[in-house]
């Protein structure tokens, strides 16, 4: 969250510093920073809280990187490339990443049990050679744009985006007798405070000389309804994703035989259909989006993707694979069908010097979406949980042996443990019961609780509840997404002399 919350305050500002000083520099910059605190997340040596905040520091550092490499990727795809010809580049592109995404989970669950530090160990190589690559074969295409920063606008946009992404993600932690964080009046004042400032950014943006976010762009009808979509579209699936991923490690792989410590390796595995949809979708559609438009494969890919939710919302908790994974396929298609188009539509849309600017407003719509997504799909789940859970475990818990006292207690804790410990793979069992009480049960019933089958079991009805309104959360910002696809009108470049002395050169290179 926190890596989500620092590309998501910056990209705008560092878009911007693309334009003023070159993308590439900036990008080069981006992977130098992204390794330097991979280096330094892997070398932790500190235990408990101490070590968590020091993992939560540099992840954030790590983010800064992130956000240098986000805010000008496809604004130097789209300096290189024509128009006719950037919706194809920026598909490849998203293929890269999201292919890129899969392995990282894959060679993550494989390299975690053996130790925790060897997951950003693996990123460092990749950091050196991007690097390295970078520097030698990128060359600047883009057009500078002479400004100055806007120290004022930057500021309260750091702090007014801040506080509301750090309130959104608090909230769904547990306060007082709450099961989570949304009468917390610290909770509260960040999420309000921020909004608040936020709007006098937007006054301020529209009075200084040179602002960081260029409000006129939402003039252009291509750029607003792209932006919009991809901000509905985000808040539809990006914690969906996490909900799936729960759903398989907590619930359906240790009832199909596979121990807590190998779900999330398997969970990644299992997830695979969904990022051959969208491997093969991405290209596809941008290389169709630059003959057509983006409007027809943007609208059908949110369509498809509610239709998807939807079918997947008629599955039960121990799901037969093959149409688990159908569904998917179904969804990484859709998510595919949209995502190419949608960015070659905003970056198409835009002036050539206002490229990077662009491109970052762009992204920290989206990052700041898949935060608030997060948010509210735990939120949905959560709720679902603490309205049937403590029955469930209570009486299950008594019917095992376990004595009233315990079982209450246990019964009563806020549901968000339960439920990251699914998310994190373990049964959390355990841990909540304590080895005193466990010491007075046999030790059948004490493998059976600890076990693979009777947590899943458990949890099952309960996560099922909140999972439903999930879905229904995500069928509706895919359909609103949909509109706001169609809403951008049909093909449209913006034509600027950049755009044509960029066509003639890639005409004399070919």
């Amino acid at each position: 969250m926190g890596y989500l919350v620092a590309t998501a305050v910056l990209v705008v500002s560092f878009g911007r510093l693309g334009d003023m000083y070159g993308r590439v520099k900036m990008y080069n910059l981006g992977f130098i920073i992204f390794t330097v605190f991979s280096i330094l997340l892997a070398i932790t040596w500190m235990h408990g809280t101490e070590g968590a905040m020091w993992l939560i520091v540099m992840r954030i550092f790590q983010g800064v990187g992130g956000a240098f490499i986000f805010a000008n990727s496809s604004a130097i795809l789209t300096d290189a490339f024509p128009p006719d010809q950037r919706g194809l580049a920026l598909g490849v592109n998203q293929v890269a990443g999201i292919g890129g995404s899969f392995l990282g989970l894959v060679i993550g669950g494989l390299l975690g049990p053996i130790d925790w530090h060897l997951i950003f160990v693996v990123s460092v190589p990749f950091g050196i050679f991007g690097t390295i690559w970078s520097y030698f074969k990128l060359h600047e295409h883009g057009v500078r744009q002479a400004s100055k920063i806007d120290w004022l606008g930057n500021i309260m946009f750091a702090i007014g985006l801040i506080s509301l992404l750090v309130g959104i993600t608090y909230g769904i932690e547990p306060y007082g007798h709450h099961v989570m964080g949304w009468t917390n009046p610290k909770v509260l004042a960040e999420i309000f405070g921020g909004i608040f400032v936020l709007i006098i950014f937007a006054f301020v943006e529209r009075a200084v000389e040179h602002p960081m976010f260029r409000l006129p762009l939402f003039r252009i009808r291509a750029f607003t309804a792209g932006n919009l979509a991809s901000l509905l579209a985000a808040l539809g699936r990006g914690g969906m994703m996490f909900i799936l991923i729960i759903w398989l490690q907590g619930i359906w792989l240790p009832q199909h035989g596979y121990s807590f410590s190998v779900t999330p390796l398997w969970a990644g595995i299992y997830m695979l259909p969904l990022t051959i949809g969208f491997l093969v979708a991405g290209p596809i559609s941008g290389f169709l989006s630059d003959r057509y438009g983006a409007r027809p494969f943007a609208t059908a890919g949110m369509i498809m993707a509610a239709a998807s939710f939807a079918l997947l919302e008629l599955l039960p908790a121990n799901f037969s694979y093959i149409w688990f994974a159908l569904l998917l396929l179904v969804n990484g298609l859709a998510m595919g069908l949209f995502a190419s188009p949608n960015r070659a539509g905003i970056m198409n849309s835009l002036p050539a010097n206002r490229r990077g600017a662009g491109a970052g407003m762009a992204t920290t719509f989206q990052n700041s979406a898949m935060v608030l997504s997060i948010g509210i799909f735990f939120s949905l789940i959560i709720l679902g949980l603490a309205s049937n859970l403590p029955f469930t475990l209570y009486h299950g818990l008594v019917a095992e042996g376990v004595p009233t006292t315990a079982a209450a207690r246990v019964a009563h804790l806020p549901p968000t443990g339960a439920l990251f410990g699914a998310f994190l793979g373990y049964n959390p069992i355990r841990t909540l019961l304590g080895a005193q009480v466990l010491s007075h049960l046999s030790s059948a019933k004490v493998a059976y609780l600890t076990g693979r089958s009777f947590f899943p079991r458990l949890i099952s009805h309960p996560f099922m509840e909140g999972l439903g309104e999930a879905f229904n959360f995500s069928i509706a910002a895919c359909m609103v997404a949909a509109i706001a696809s169609w809403m951008r009108g049909t093909k449209y470049h913006h034509v600027d002399t950049a755009d044509s002395l960029a066509s003639m050169q890639m005409s004399r290179q070919a």
